[in-house]
This record gives structure tokens, C-alpha cells and sequence, in this order.
């Protein structure tokens, strides 16, 4: 899947800035991720039990 079918979104943390934040799509298989400041760049996906075990860790921090 190229970048620009994916639906990509910020975090609703993100500044009005837009700066140093990151973009995550999700689909069936993954969640994709890049920067937000350099959306040309190749993004990287992560797998949804990856993606979750993340956002459980960041979460308790």
C-alpha cells in the first residue's frame, strides 16, 4: 500500500504546530507511522500486537 492511500492522522496531543509529532495509519495488517515534518520519507509499520503492547507501555509511564 503507497502512503497516499493511507489515511494518516496526528495524535490529539499534537500542538497546533504541527511540528515534532508523528503520523500513524492504521490497516488490517498494521499500524503504519512517519514524520510529520518529512511526510516524503519511507514510514514503518508495526504490527497490531506490537502497536499495542507500545501504546500499553507508554501509557503507564
Amino acid at each position: 500500500m503507497s502512503t497516499t492511500e493511507l489515511a494518516w492522522f496526528k495524535s490529539s496531543y499534537s500542538g497546533t504546530q504541527g511540528d515534532s509529532c508523528v503520523e500513524v495509519a492504521v490497516t488490517e495488517q498494521a499500524i503504519c507511522v512517519r514524520d510529520s515534518k518529512d511526510v516524503a520519507r519511507p514510514h514503518f509499520a508495526v504490527g497490531r500486537e506490537g502497536w499495542s503492547r507500545f501504546v500499553g507501555f507508554v501509557t503507564e509511564v
